[in-house]
C-alpha cells in the first residue's frame, strides 16, 4: 500500500520499497509514464518498473550495503535544477 506523501516533505529512503515509491512519487510528479521516463534515463521500462515495485535488483542492494556500512540513509527531494 503507497504511503500517502506531501510535497513539501523529503522521502526518507531506506529499503527498495520506499525507493520505488519515491520514484514513483516524483515520476507522477513529473508527468511521466514508465515509458517516458524510462526513455529519458535510457532504461527499459520493465526494470523502471521492477525499481518502482520495489524489487531489490543487484545494483540497488549494492547501494543499501554502502549506505548501511557508511550509517547513512537516503534521502529524496525535489531538485530545482
Amino acid at each position: 500500500m503507497e504511503t500517502p506523501h506531501r510535497e513539501d516533505k523529503p522521502y526518507r529512503v531506506y529499503t527498495p520499497a520506499s525507493l520505488g515509491e519515491a520514484i514513483r512519487y516524483y515520476r507522477h510528479q513529473a508527468g511521466l509514464s514508465q515509458a517516458q521516463l524510462a526513455d529519458r534515463a535510457g532504461l527499459n521500462r520493465t526494470y523502471l518498473s521492477d525499481l518502482e515495485q520495489g524489487l531489490e535488483t543487484e545494483q540497488v542492494r549494492r547501494i543499501f550495503r554502502v549506505l548501511k556500512q557508511l550509517g547513512v540513509r537516503m534521502t529524496l527531494d525535489k531538485a530545482d535544477w
